[in-house]
């Protein structure tokens, strides 16, 4: 069973979430127009600032915020880990071939100073040849992660969020994009959706804007002052994995349909793996864990009902709706067999557990690698909330989740080879 004070601050944390959510109810006849362009936070919610100095951050890990669509809110915060330093022999490769001026300059990560000094981002280092060059920059998977909140809450810049994505980046030393997708009712079903949509083709953008720079030599071409130098420099967008907790992976899952349906607006975008975090999954016939934890920890049923019609409009409020129930007879998507590698993460006192386990049971039929890890003593968000950041269990699944998801993101097909 959870801990006293797990209990204690559930008690409070649902008080909390149903007067937040019948706030948003009764206001959520706000001002049409203001509603393409939305919210993707809430001014009561704490946030991390942005760290772009790997020397001023204990973990290693630098962020920044970049707003990507001027017709909304959408906007993404980049974590990336502190680059490896330069090979100790790269100083005597470089004086026995010096380089031409018609060589071009790429670039490859600076060491963060010993001395405490700040990061001051990325030297140009002077390689041999464009092929030594190639093999001196450190390509980085990329994971997209979509942050939970039932669509109406949370945000990717959050205190928690922010810890938890600092922590994914550091396990599975990858460049992070938490997507701070727009919020209901202010933005109702499908913008969460669409936003997930454009950032992975923001994604694919940045890759063909970086290999355009690359034409005459390093000469900078139109659209390169658009290229953002974390993700082109050292993002590998063909080792790409969509990461969603609770609402967040019903989000993933969709991208990762889209791009399973249909991958050429993505390109060179690969999606190699999902993982689903505990999905905010839904049905109009219960389960049995709908039934026997309908007043479960954090997030009840009840509670999640009022978020999923904050969601859905009235006209379009069904609870097999393609957003809520990934199994629904009448949900027009790939064939299950086409799906990516799917890791799933389910906590024992999570009342949506069932429906997330028979979703992982379906794609297992059809030979896709989809476990399930399922802790012990856990609640929905255990590993995502601030409560629970340093706790065995939040730990031990941003671990586990790192080993499996390096079998499709390691250059030579397993984890021991990265």
């Amino acid at each position: 069973m959870p801990s006293v004070g797990v209990k204690i601050y559930s008690v409070f944390f649902k008080l909390f979430l149903r007067h937040r959510l019948q706030s948003l109810a009764a206001a959520a006849a706000g001002d049409p127009d203001n509603a393409a362009f939305g919210v993707s936070c809430r001014p009561d919610e704490a946030t991390a600032p942005p760290n772009p100095a790997f020397s001023a951050a204990a973990d290693g890990v630098a962020s920044k915020d970049l707003h990507i669509d001027p017709n909304s809110s959408l906007s993404v915060r980049i974590f990336l880990p502190t680059p490896p330093p330069p090979s100790p022999h790269a100083h005597l490769l470089a004086h026995a071939h010096p380089r031409r001026a018609s060589d071009p300059t790429p670039t490859t990560p600076a060491p963060a100073p010993a001395n405490g000094a700040p990061y001051r981002g990325y030297l140009p280092h002077a390689v041999s040849s464009p092929r030594a060059a190639a093999s001196a920059r450190r390509r980085l998977p990329i994971v997209v992660q979509f942050h939970g909140g039932g669509f109406v809450t949370g945000s990717n810049t959050a205190a928690a969020n922010d810890a938890f994505c600092r922590r994914v980046a550091k396990l599975c030393d990858a460049i992070v994009v938490a997507v701070g997708y727009r919020l209901a009712p202010e933005s109702r079903y499908p913008a969460a959706f669409d936003d997930g949509v454009k950032v992975l083709k923001w994604i694919a953008k940045q890759a063909n804007l970086a290999m355009m720079t690359k034409v005459g030599g390093g000469v900078d071409t139109f659209g390169a002052s658009t290229v953002e130098p974390w993700i082109a420099a050292h993002g590998d967008p063909a080792r790409c994995v969509l990461l969603g907790a609770s609402c967040g992976a019903n989000i993933a899952d969709y991208v990762t349909r889209k791009v399973v349906e249909d991958g050429k607006p993505f390109d060179p975008v690969k999606v190699v793996a999902q993982v689903l975090m505990y999905p905010f999954f839904i049905g109009s016939v219960p389960t049995h864990s709908e039934i026997r934890l309908a007043n479960s920890y954090f997030y009840d049923k009840s509670t999640c009902l009022l978020a999923w019609r904050l969601f859905l409009s009235e006209k379009e409020f069904n609870l097999d709706h393609p957003a809520a129930n990934p199994l629904a007879p009448s949900r027009r998507a790939p064939p299950l067999k086409c799906m990516p590698p799917t890791l799933t993460v389910i906590a024992e006192h999570d009342w949506m557990r069932d429906r997330a386990i028979a979703y992982s049971e379906e794609l297992r039929k059809v030979n896709v690698d989809s476990p399930v890890l399922d802790y012990k003593d856990t609640v929905h968000e255990f590993a995502t909330l601030d409560v629970f950041l340093k706790t065995p269990q939040a730990q031990a699944c941003a671990e586990d989740i790192a080993i499996w998801m390096k079998k499709y993101i390691s250059l030579r097909g397993h984890e021991f080879s990265y």
